[in-house]
């Protein structure tokens, strides 16, 4: 079944790859009016979907992250629209030079070909990777979680609806509509038909598609994300980004999980931050550092509105997903960064300083995918960052990194012009 998707993929990426801009500009707007016609179909599907992922015990966290509601299918159609307001990456020219020979070289932008991505628990993202791939000229082959079924299959429709509608094949864009997890392994050895996988889950996905894939394999969206309040932050400031950063949406990758202390600021920040926050039904794994100042001086548990517990040995390391989040005071930036380098997953940190020459130190030596200076690690997001969506937050070195998007979904080949040049 799988070879003959790729097939008819491979075939639609030949066909896609040479579309003009204003016909894949045309199937995205199509597609976001569809979108928003077909809520109701949608919607209903997605409902089904929640209804059996309660049922059979899916986490909150993942409940969250596959529902869908009218604002989000809205949010889902203006970021189509978004992506068409941007340039196009495909056919791109640069790096030209005329050599001392006289030939003439350039680098030009052309699409990947044929994508697999493998996804749990977001509908969402259906609709982004189509869109990316559409406009950069790639095929795409699908496959979310069982879990999404319903709602992928609903969406699918949609955007193969859009894409008939505007005289391109429908294949662009295909759907593996079988929960059989035996697909994925036939899917990672597809060489031949893919070209790039792109694994957007827990780790054990990520390592799975690594150890199993004969295909380039871009990972990331992982994020045990950190920022270090130093000792010249505006404190007040620093709870409002913090705040922010942990509670505007914590079940997503980009949500804060640690936050590093100054020993200077700690005596007055952490209390007001744990006051502030606990509010809000934040609850803390606090480093023995840290709960030094959230006890009283008979080294008993102060009056708190909030559930503070000593952090476990691996609490540094989770991606809570959750209204959890670890504390730990630092004796100074070298301090904070060791901890970065030693517990992040090299997706999103920050620092919040007023201290020009610390900000540079972490920007450089802080080897994030996204590195932030007094700003909220929910940024990390390709609309928020003017890219119009993504396909996957790479935390990869190779090819892309961070938000990947338009240009991260195509590579280049050289062109090369000559006068009947031959090579001496």
């Amino acid at each position: 079944m799988l070879v003959k998707m790729g097939t008819r993929a491979r075939a639609a990426a030949r066909i896609l790859g040479r579309t003009g801009t204003e016909q894949k500009n045309a199937v995205l707007d199509s597609l976001a009016d569809e979108i928003l016609a077909s809520a109701d179909r949608i919607l209903a599907a997605n409902r089904l979907d929640i209804r059996d992922g309660e049922m059979s015990g899916l986490r909150t966290a993942l409940i969250e992250r596959l529902t869908l509601s009218p604002t989000r299918l809205e949010s889902i159609a203006d970021d189509l629209r978004r992506v068409i307001a941007l340039p196009d990456s495909v056919g791109e020219i640069f790096d030209e030079q005329t050599l001392p020979n006289g030939l003439q070289v350039r680098r030009q932008r052309v699409p990947l070909g044929v994508l697999g991505v493998i996804y749990e628990s977001r509908p969402n993202v259906t609709i982004d990777v189509a869109g990316l791939a559409i406009k950069s000229g790639n095929a795409a082959i699908l496959r979310g979680g069982s879990e999404t079924l319903r709602s992928n299959r609903a969406l699918v429709e949609v955007i193969r609806t859009a894409l008939e509608k505007q005289g391109l094949p429908q294949d662009v864009v295909q759907f593996i509509d079988d929960p059989d997890r035996a697909l994925v392994m036939e899917l990672l050895q597809m060489h031949q038909h893919v070209d790039m996988l792109i694994p957007r889950g827990g780790a054990k996905l990520h390592a799975y598609c690594r150890e199993n894939s004969r295909i380039p394999v871009i990972t990331g969206g992982i994020g045990v994300c950190h920022l270090f309040v130093d000792q010249s932050a505006d404190l007040k400031s620093a709870e409002v980004v913090i705040e922010n950063a942990k509670i505007q949406r914590p079940t997503v990758c980009n949500a804060l999980d640690t936050v590093l202390v100054h020993q200077a600021v700690a005596p007055d920040f952490l209390l007001a931050l744990v006051t502030r926050l606990g509010l809000l039904d934040v609850t803390f794994r606090a480093d023995e550092s840290a709960l030094d100042f959230l006890l009283d001086g008979e080294g008993t548990a102060a009056e708190l509105p909030v559930s503070v517990t000593p952090a476990g040995p691996y609490d540094f390391d989770t991606e809570w997903l959750s209204l959890v989040l670890g504390l730990k005071v630092v004796e100074d930036l070298d301090e904070a960064i060791a901890h970065i380098e030693a517990h992040s997953t090299a997706h999103s940190d920050g620092i919040l300083t007023h201290d020009e020459g610390n900000a540079r130190r972490f920007v450089t030596e802080v080897d994030s995918a996204v590195v932030y200076v007094n700003a909220s690690t929910r940024f990390t997001d390709g609309s928020q960052l003017g890219l119009g969506a993504e396909v996957a937050i790479s935390t990869q070195r190779l090819h892309a990194r961070g938000p990947m998007a338009l240009r991260e979904l195509t590579t280049y080949k050289w062109v090369v012009i000559g006068d009947y040049h031959v090579r001496p």
